[in-house]
């Protein structure tokens, strides 16, 4: 399968510092990728220079591959974007915002208007006024805009920010179905890792402007040397405190009547055998799986998404 996106080396120069430090992957057909990094890790930079409202010091962005820098037209013709918060008119209704962007692309006729009108849900309230629409429709109203023009690419910049979690589960829904049923590739950002979970099929993570990883979700969230390991006992406390004075490198606590600690496959035997030594009776042991949320305070170290 052909990337219909390819970042390839690209790097972001401003005054002597390097803010993007080499960047490179692709995007293909009907896949929903999540782009995460935490505060100043280069995601909006990055955003920005994909959508063509920053240039880039090297490297090459190829959309369907016509090169952004040097065929901006082409290129960008490919993409929809909202970065940020999508900006409508607000004393106009829906359908007349339509229109309005709608003639900017030459040859776009109504029935498009109407066809996306439809494929985002919005065909009882889109003869409504704009300052009417909860957040979330505005939201709906900006991904139709974005997709009048029939793009490859939709690149989403926060699109649940402020959204109560109905229409959280709104938006990752649209988007689903855009991916799924239009093949349409979209790129989003977000601090909602849990969100982006159950969003997204791969995931790339940016630190101080360097892409630490590319992977699907369930490798990134499995790629991990320890687990997080359940022990079922009869005595938790007093196993809590052997455990924590046996292997004092190891993290023990207890939840929900169980003890979870954090260990190597090859420390479980151990651990369990320890256990069974001190007359503790082990009823289960099993795995916990973790988050998205966790693995990604592994890599980065605990920073602050945004």
């Amino acid at each position: 399968m052909q990337p219909v996106l390819q970042l390839q080396n690209v790097k972001k120069q401003i005054g002597k510092k390097t803010i993007i430090k080499g960047i490179s992957f692709d995007l293909y057909p009907g896949e929903v990728f999540g782009f995460l990094g935490p505060n100043g890790a280069g995601k909006t930079t990055t955003i920005r220079m994909l959508v063509g409202l920053m240039s880039i010091t090297s490297g090459e962005i190829l959309v369907k591959g016509h090169n952004i820098s040097k065929n901006f037209e082409e290129a960008i013709q490919h993409i929809g974007g909202i970065v940020e918060n999508p900006e409508m008119y607000k004393f106009l209704t829906g359908y007349q915002n339509l229109i309005h962007y709608s003639r900017m692309v030459k040859g776009l006729s109504k029935e498009r208007v109407q066809e996306v009108i439809e494929l985002v849900g919005l065909e009882k309230v889109i003869k409504d006024k704009v300052k009417t629409y909860s957040l979330g429709m505005r939201q709906r109203l900006g991904i139709a805009q974005a997709l009048l023009h029939r793009p490859s690419v939709l690149i989403l910049d926060e699109p649940t920010n402020g959204l109560d979690p109905a229409g959280i589960r709104e938006i990752r829904d649209y988007l689903r179905k855009l991916a799924r049923e239009e093949g349409l590739s979209v790129i989003v950002s977000s601090h909602l890792l849990s969100e982006m979970e159950m969003m997204c099929d791969r995931i790339g993570i940016i630190q101080h402007g360097e892409l630490v990883g590319v992977e699907t979700v369930t490798d990134f969230v499995n790629d991990s040397l320890t687990l997080n390991v359940l022990f079922t006992v009869n005595e938790v406390e007093v196993a809590v405190n052997e455990l924590t004075n046996q292997f004092p490198d190891h993290d023990f606590r207890i939840l929900d009547g169980k003890i979870i600690g954090s260990l190597e496959l090859e420390k479980i035997p151990e651990v369990n055998a320890f256990l069974v030594s001190k007359g503790i009776h082990v009823y289960g042991i099993g795995q916990l799986s973790k988050s998205l949320e966790d693995r990604f305070l592994e890599v980065t170290g605990g920073n602050q998404i945004g």
